[in-house]
């Protein structure tokens, strides 16, 4: 078993433009997810939102994987929720973190899921699957998205009731702020489905807006460009036929760029 990574045992080979980092805590909800924080770097910026590269030293070589930043833009920590995978090149090595260990994050963040790529609109779906809730684990937490949409709805699926803890967590760590709750308000609604046991709400969030039951439980109409806007983040197929779902309702996919309906976070899969 590898000695925890501490900064001393690989200070002199941290690669330029990279932050070494110190981890504060460690959850771990199932054998498949894990939550963890870091110290964030003085003077690091970023979009709450947007995704970093983080890593950690694998013999002798750093091994960088993109993790959308889970925390809000205002926090003074940096939190991550992540997969296990037991032969990835990263997670295998970083499921195994405990406090007081050593993370690696390149400098400059970057991501398609900011408040600034979308249109001003009425009421905002975040569509995630699995770890893919990180991202609107950020946004949910900052005041700006309540600022501009009147409703703001969290979609989230998992194989498992227990994958969904952490969503859960994110809602009751809002209702208990001081500060988040009036600020939130009733504002945020939170659907969480599973696909593999019995719950309130069962299968794909891709057959719910078919169906048409997403709408019905929600007591909302369906999907209008004119009011509503997307952010999709989950695995390849998710996005692909949640895209041609939005698209077929006559939202159109923005960008940094381009601001426009919905928007897709590619750089993650899982």
């Amino acid at each position: 078993m590898n000695a925890p990574a501490k900064t001393e045992d690989f200070a002199p080979s941290i690669p330029a433009g990279v932050y070494a980092e110190t981890v504060l805590a460690v959850t771990h909800y199932t054998d498949r997810l894990f939550r963890f924080t870091m110290t964030r770097p003085q003077g690091f910026r970023f979009r709450s939102g947007e995704f970093a590269m983080i890593g950690l030293m694998v013999e002798g070589k750093p091994v960088f994987r993109a993790y959308s930043i889970a925390s809000p833009a205002w926090a003074e920590e940096l939190e991550f929720f992540s997969i296990k995978v037991p032969d990835g090149p990263l997670t295998s090595h970083l499921q195994a973190i405990k406090p007081g260990d050593q993370v690696l994050m390149r400098k400059k963040p970057t991501g398609t899921l900011v408040l600034d790529a979308l249109t001003p609109g009425r009421r905002l779906y975040m569509f995630s699957t699995g770890t893919g809730v990180a991202p609107f684990a950020s946004l949910i937490r900052d005041p700006e998205t309540y600022e501009k949409f009147e409703e703001v709805i969290l979609t989230h699926t998992t194989r498992d009731v227990a994958e969904l803890q952490y969503g859960f967590d994110l809602v009751n760590e809002i209702q208990n702020d001081e500060l988040l709750k009036e600020v939130v308000g009733d504002k945020l609604r939170h659907y969480a489905t599973v696909t593999r046991e019995d719950f309130e709400y069962r299968g794909r969030i891709t057959d719910l807006i078919s169906s048409g039951k997403l709408f019905s439980d929600l007591g909302v109409p369906p999907l209008d460009p004119a009011i509503d806007r997307g952010m999709i983040c989950g695995s390849s197929a998710m996005l692909k036929d949640t895209k041609e779902l939005l698209e077929k309702a006559g939202l159109n996919e923005g960008a940094n760029s381009k601001p426009a309906e919905f928007v897709i976070e590619r750089a993650f899969v899982g």
